[in-house]
């Protein structure tokens, strides 16, 4: 019998099928990529949890991975408050609880740390299935709370656990759903215990694109290459009208089914095998542009626990910035700057204003990112309030031509810059790159400024973080002259 764990319960959840074939086939099992953000949530998750231990002086660490009898003997015990006890059910339904509180009328209190700002009332099946294998080894729960991050707080000087953490008391809400998560949970059990299941297709046909499982090609190979599920914001109402009726491809798309306009434009291109580009439009909108235009790019370091004062939980830090400025005579002139260590970029902004001056336009690829940054620094360094303020004034989003005025098939669905790029102007490729991503990016310089143990090149690391935001700008230049030219 297959063991059934709370992360286990959580890919249940997602696809039923997904978890089925990790469990009975894992040779098979495509697994994602473990991506660098996930590790570094990961990372993040156990930094919260030991701020959410200072909450509890006098708590009891268990060892790592100790087991159901270890955490057994301990709760007959002397203490109270136990740090990841864990806990197996009969039937092989696993949990280990990130906080432990025993009351004095013997009933317990689950807590359970989450690096999040809010608690989301979705997100609440985990501590009901920790609440349950508690009481199915004969505990009494008679309160469940989860501790987050509190969304207003800001750093000064170091950091007041008690300050930097909210306890919200769920314990109402977790009644609520408790008999529905334990009929789920057993469901889960039997399912991924079956012998046999159907591998032709899985809960997350019904999904969007981004809510696929790892193994949704596997279950689904009836999939065509021009999906449905590349279609700009496509709602899961409408995925699953469409798989209901068979229509997995664009190509089988009725002609009179009620679309958006971008989403019709879209469609119109696969079917076409056409590139639908307005150009009068596009003409009318580059016209409007300032010169000279700044192609600009940030790349931050996001983190739950604020490292600098001024800051709050999942703040970004600008710690790079590339900009190509493109005169009006076709002069092109490049600024970077890279941060080596913590700190706020003041010497970044003061740079910045000498190379751009305040002037022209400033070109970014998903403009709000940028604005955003922008505003935080106007909180954090105010001295250049006004510079600030221009920037965002001034600020035009490359991508929006993509969304209305220039689609493409060969994007699949997306505007991002790397499916952009790519087919306007080929000679150019990130594939080459040792940095190929902005998630690659923030892990590398997290690691690099922060990590005592960091052993690799520093001036080889700066190197390839530079190289890889100078791209995203001049990327931004060459596409914006290939629409020029239109």
């Amino acid at each position: 019998m297959h063991e059934l764990s709370k992360t286990d319960f959580i890919q249940y959840l997602n696809c039923p099928e997904s978890l089925w074939l990790l469990k009975n086939k894992p040779n098979v099992y495509p697994r994602g990529e473990f991506s660098l953000f996930l590790e570094k949530l990961i990372k993040e998750g156990y930094e919260v949890e030991k701020y959410a231990k200072l909450l509890f002086p006098g708590g009891i660490d268990l060892p790592e991975h100790n087991t159901p009898s270890y955490t057994k003997q301990q709760l007959n015990s002397n203490h109270t408050v136990f740090f990841q006890p864990s806990f197996i059910t009969q039937k092989g339904v696993f949990a280990r609880i990130d906080v432990l509180e025993k009351l004095p009328n013997g009933s317990y209190h689950i807590y359970e740390v989450k690096s999040a700002s809010s608690v989301k009332k979705s997100k609440l099946e985990d501590a009901c299935f920790q609440k349950y294998v508690l009481q199915e080894c004969g505990l009494t729960v008679s309160k469940v709370s989860i501790i987050h991050l509190n969304k207003h707080y800001k750093k000064q000087g170091p950091i007041i656990a008690n300050e930097l953490l909210e306890i919200a008391d769920v314990t109402d809400q977790i009644t609520d759903i408790y008999s529905f998560t334990v009929n789920q949970i057993n469901a889960a059990f039997t399912f991924i215990n079956k012998e046999t299941i159907n591998e032709h297709t899985c809960s997350s046909r019904y999904k969007t694109r981004t809510n696929h499982c790892d193994s949704f090609y596997y279950f689904n190979q009836d999939v065509p290459e021009y999906s449905i599920y590349e279609i700009a914001r496509i709602s899961s109402k409408k995925i699953q009208q469409l798989v209901d009726n068979n229509h997995l491809g664009i190509l089988d798309i009725p002609l009179d089914y009620e679309l958006s306009t971008i989403q019709q434009a879209q469609v119109e291109s696969v079917r076409k095998q056409l590139v639908l580009i307005n150009k009068p439009r596009i003409n009318k909108t580059l016209a409007q542009l300032k010169f000279p235009l700044h192609f600009i790019d940030y790349e931050t370091y996001p983190t739950a626990i604020p490292k600098l004062d001024k800051m709050g939980p999942h703040n970004h830090l600008v710690f790079q910035v590339s900009i190509h400025t493109l005169q009006a005579n076709g002069t092109l002139t490049h600024f970077e700057w890279l941060g080596d260590s913590l700190q706020q970029p003041v010497d970044m902004l003061k740079q910045m204003q000498e190379f751009t001056g305040v002037t022209g336009t400033f070109i970014s690829w998903n403009a709000p990112f940028e604005i955003s940054r922008n505003k935080d620094m106007l909180v954090w360094i105010p001295q250049f309030t006004d510079y600030l303020n221009y920037i965002n004034r001034h600020m035009f989003d490359l991508m929006a031509i993509f969304k209305t005025d220039y689609v493409d098939y060969r994007f699949n669905g997306s505007t991002s810059i790397k499916k952009v790029l790519p087919v306007l102007c080929p000679q150019f490729s990130y594939s080459n790159l040792e940095v190929q991503d902005g998630t690659m990016a923030l892990d590398t310089w997290g690691r690099m400024v922060t990590d005592i143990n960091f052993n690799e090149d520093v001036t080889l690391t700066r190197k390839n973080l530079l190289a890889y935001c100078k791209l995203d700008t001049l990327a931004m230049v060459e596409i914006y002259k290939k629409l020029v030219l239109l």
